[in-house]
């Protein structure tokens, strides 16, 4: 389950780069700002990741998980179902924030759950391979999701992966804090 997390952090990243023009038309994004569904994203990522890994030690590592999961899958439909930039913008940034407590307490969760040295470094593995072969696959499934669906199903499908991922933790992942 925190591997699947953590693919949908990835494919966010980059899975929206090749839907945006189909955005930027139906969205009428001039072109000086349809980089900002891409840097929303990022930005609010990487400015909120350390506070989001104290926040998930100190409320309970499980939960902040699974908060994070279900408002990841809120700010993917609400950016699924933009009906203007400010809102595909703002809902990026969402996605982004709810990312910044994701990342910390998957990794967080994954240290307390693996204890023996060589279940750890399989788990690591896992979740390495997955974080790297995530932006590729992103890229891939941008296309294929705009080529025979809609730009928006590359936010929607988030919904409800996430929301069964969240479910699984609910079941397999033991609570943990600082």
């Amino acid at each position: 389950v925190i591997a699947i997390a953590q693919l949908m952090i990835v494919l966010d990243a980059s899975v929206v780069t090749i839907a945006l023009p189909s955005a930027q038309r139906a969205l009428h994004i001039s072109v000086a700002n349809r980089q900002w569904a891409l840097t929303a994203y990022t930005l609010a990522f990487g400015g909120l990741l350390l506070i989001g890994g104290r926040v998930a030690d100190f409320m309970g590592r499980k939960r902040m998980f699974i908060i994070s999961l279900l408002g990841f899958a809120a700010a993917s439909a609400l950016g699924g179902l933009a009906q203007d930039s400010a809102m595909l913008f703002g809902a990026r940034a969402l996605q982004g924030a709810f990312a910044a407590v994701m990342a910390p307490a998957s990794l967080s969760l994954l240290t307390v759950t693996f204890t023996e040295p060589k279940e750890r470094a399989k788990a690591f593995g896992v979740y390495g391979a997955v974080a790297g072969g995530g932006a590729a696959i992103g890229l891939v499934l941008g296309g294929l999701l705009t080529e025979y669906a809609s730009w928006r199903w590359t936010l929607l499908i988030n919904v409800p992966i996430a929301i069964i991922t969240a479910v699984a933790t609910g079941r397999e992942v033991k609570e943990s804090r600082a």
